[in-house]
């Protein structure tokens, strides 16, 4: 974050795609938009987009890093499903 142009945080937001209907989306904030909710965790400040936050309550969002990837990972109490690739998931 802190090479970046005024970064202020993260947005987290959701978007239609993949096999299974829903993905995570992961946006660095320059410009804070006064409709998201916003919280810090560990000193990052996360900003929520309103239209996913009823898909995303209650998630525990993690970094995990293996010898194979470094990856944000996400659990989801509201998830019904996910794809076989883990990429999308449904509520």
């Amino acid at each position: 974050l802190a090479n970046q142009h005024e970064v202020r945080g993260i947005r987290l937001g959701t978007k239609r795609r993949g096999c299974n209907g829903l993905s995570y989306t992961l946006n660095y904030v320059h410009d804070v938009d006064p409709k998201d909710v916003a919280m810090e965790s560990h000193g990052i400040k996360i900003w929520i987009e309103p239209m996913a936050l009823f898909n995303i309550v209650g998630t525990k969002m993690d970094w995990e890093e293996t010898e194979l990837t470094s990856e944000f990972t996400f659990s989801n109490p509201n998830s019904k499903g996910e794809c076989g690739c883990g990429e999308s998931f449904n509520v």
